[in-house]
Parts: C-alpha cells; sequence; structure tokens
C-alpha cells in the first residue's frame, strides 16, 4: 500500500469549499480503495493573509511544498488585491517555479448533464496548454507612468524548448486517444516572428509521429470551429493565452464552467504536479453552499492517473457520471443542488 503526501492550497472565494469536498471525496477513494492512503497537509496561502504579512507564499515555501507528491489547488483572487498580483503571487509562482509546463484540461458533456450546443454531444476535447512562457511568460514593463507618453509593453516569449516539448506532450496524448488527430491552434498569420516558430516545430515534430492525423488552425476560427463543428476536434494544442480562452469555452460549451478540470504537470515529475478546477473564486457565489464540486473531484480524479492510480481513478470518474446523471445539479447547471449534496451523493456512489 503506497502513501501519498499531498498539499492542498484551498485560496480564495469558493475554492475552501470545493477543495474541502474534493479532499473529502479523495479521502473515501482511498478508503474504499484499498491501494493507497493519503496525508494531506493544507496551506492558508490566500489573499486575506496577504492582506496581513505582505505575501501569498512565505520564505523557504516553495521549498517545502516540493517535497510532496502533488497539490490539490482551489482559486485565487480578491476583490481586495488586483488580479495581477494575486495570480503572479500564488498560482503562476508555483507553476513557474515548478516548470508544470504542461496544463491540460479535458473537456466532454458528462451523463445528464445539458450543452448550449445542439451538437454537445460530441464534445470530447482535450486542450493541452503550453503552461511556462508565450503570453505569460512576465517578460515587459511600463514607463513614464501617469503621462501622455506613457509606455506598457508585453512580450510573449517562445523557445525551441519550450515549444518544442509542450508540442511532444501533445503529441503523446493524442497517440493514446482512439482518434489519434491533433490540432495546431495558431495565430501566425498576424504574430509572424515566435508563432511562425511555433507552427514550424510542430511539424518538425509531426515527423516522429506518423499515426496521428494532424491540422492547423488559426485561434479565431477554432472558436467556431467548437461551436459548429465539436466532432472534428480531438486534442487541441495551443500556447499559454489563446489555450487559456479556449479552455473556458470547452468547460461552458461542456455545460458549466463548474464542471472543468486542470491538471498543471511537470511531466518530468522533477517537481509535484497541481491539480485545479477551471472556474475561479466566484465571488457573487462564495459562502452559498452552492458552489459545483464536479470541477474539483474531476481534477481530483486526474492527480490520482498522474499517481498511477488509475483504479481508482477511473471509479471516481464512474461516481461522478453516476451523480450527473442521477440529475443531482447545482445551480451553474440548472438544479437545486447544494455542494453538501453533491459530495455526499458521490461518496455514495463510491460506497456502493
Amino acid at each position: 500500500m503506497h502513501d501519498y503526501r499531498l498539499a492542498a492550497i484551498p485560496g480564495d472565494g469558493i475554492g475552501p469549499e470545493v477543495v474541502e469536498a474534493g479532499l473529502e471525496v479523495l479521502r473515501v477513494c482511498a478508503a474504499t480503495d484499498g491501494g493507497f492512503g493519503v496525508a494531506i497537509q493544507a496551506f492558508d496561502w490566500n489573499s486575506e493573509n496577504y492582506l496581513l504579512r505582505g505575501h501569498y507564499i512565505p520564505d523557504g515555501g516553495l521549498e517545502q511544498l516540493r517535497t510532496f507528491d502533488a497539490i490539490l489547488f482551489g482559486a485565487v483572487g480578491s476583490q481586495r488585491v488586483p488580479d495581477d498580483v494575486s495570480l503572479w503571487g500564488l498560482r503562476l509562482a508555483i507553476v513557474q517555479a515548478f516548470d508544470q509546463y504542461a496544463n491540460v484540461r479535458p473537456a466532454r458533456l458528462l451523463p445528464g448533464v445539458s450543452s448550449p450546443l445542439d451538437k454537445g454531444d460530441d464534445i470530447d476535447w482535450v486542450i493541452v496548454r503550453e503552461n511556462s512562457e508565450g503570453e505569460y511568460a512576465g517578460h515587459g514593463g511600463r514607463a513614464h507612468r501617469g503621462l501622455p507618453i506613457e509606455v506598457g509593453t508585453e512580450t510573449a516569449v517562445f523557445t525551441r524548448v519550450g515549444v518544442e516539448r509542450i508540442h511532444r506532450f501533445a503529441f503523446e496524448l493524442a497517440s493514446q486517444r482512439p482518434r489519434r488527430h491533433l490540432t495546431l491552434v495558431t495565430k501566425s498569420n498576424a504574430q509572424r516572428f515566435g508563432m511562425v516558430m511555433w507552427d514550424e516545430i510542430f511539424f518538425e515534430v509531426a515527423r516522429d509521429y506518423p499515426a496521428v492525423k494532424v491540422d492547423r488552425e488559426l485561434v479565431d476560427a477554432a472558436t467556431t470551429r467548437m461551436v459548429l463543428k465539436p466532432d472534428s476536434l480531438d486534442v487541441m494544442v495551443a500556447t499559454n493565452l489563446h489555450a487559456d480562452i479556449l479552455s473556458d469555452l470547452a468547460s461552458a460549451l461542456s455545460g458549466s464552467l463548474g464542471i472543468g478540470p486542470t491538471a498543471n504537470l511537470n511531466p518530468s515529475r522533477q517537481f509535484p504536479s497541481m491539480f485545479e478546477p477551471i472556474h475561479g473564486s466566484a465571488f457573487d457565489i462564495t459562502g452559498k453552499g452552492i458552489a459545483n464540486p464536479i470541477a474539483t473531484f474531476w481534477s481530483v480524479a486526474m492527480m490520482l492517473e498522474h499517481l498511477g492510480e488509475a483504479r481508482a481513478a477511473q471509479r471516481l470518474m464512474h461516481a461522478i457520471e453516476e451523480t450527473t446523471a442521477a440529475g443531482e445539479h447545482t445551480p451553474d447547471l440548472g438544479g437545486q443542488a447544494t455542494t453538501r449534496s453533491v459530495t455526499a451523493a458521490v461518496c455514495r456512489a463510491l460506497t456502493g
């Protein structure tokens, strides 16, 4: 029996609510599986403590976090802290320090969930997002603040090693799926340097994967294709910014942002990987007990799969699907269920 050390960072808004639910389901999953155990340590790195102490991650925090097998993250963002401060102070600080360069976001219509698309049943995608550089590299600056000649620059950074490794990751993933189809998402018609390199490296890597069917789509056209021809897509690989946007669209088309999971992977396993729901802090429903925990449960399933607990991950996904099929839906899915009732239903499905 293997015991995993897991770090939990609930964060802000509904983060603590859904992480608590996720940990409850994880413990039940471990107890009923019998093949592994979990030891969980929570970290109170959030915006409230930032306002009190002036930092999100304390000195030595990343070194401590590095000792864990995986991280479950809730959300970060506060109406009292600028978004760029909270994002760079916590989530991106972890992603970049631990070289979690592969962001993986699956999207499909769960049983019993309705899509705004007539063709919603055709949604079965995985969006692979370059997670370490590109438009979110953090390069740029501002000068002459407050003056008419003020300048703000934001520099997208594309390195050969960064581009090649995310394309290779996407090809490996696509080669394991039944359709073996990978779509390159780009904007190289307008972004003629870094993104032209992005395209060139993709087709260089493609030569190593002759069994994978490939095509190329400009990011704006990709959004229309997702809406009008969802069955024409399988795995998509896109830059940090483009995939960030496309994955939110994918979750919305799948029924709700409340069901979208995320894995921030360090494929080399030199550092722990981090798993989180896609939905963010959601201040409008914080404390109401109606946050949808499904995205967190699905993220936990991805974490279990990453840890090598494939059977437990599959059992948890079956429990999630059984719960959504039974109509246990929170308000974002048009139902009246609560965070607690959905959590209880998934736990019953795991133990039944």
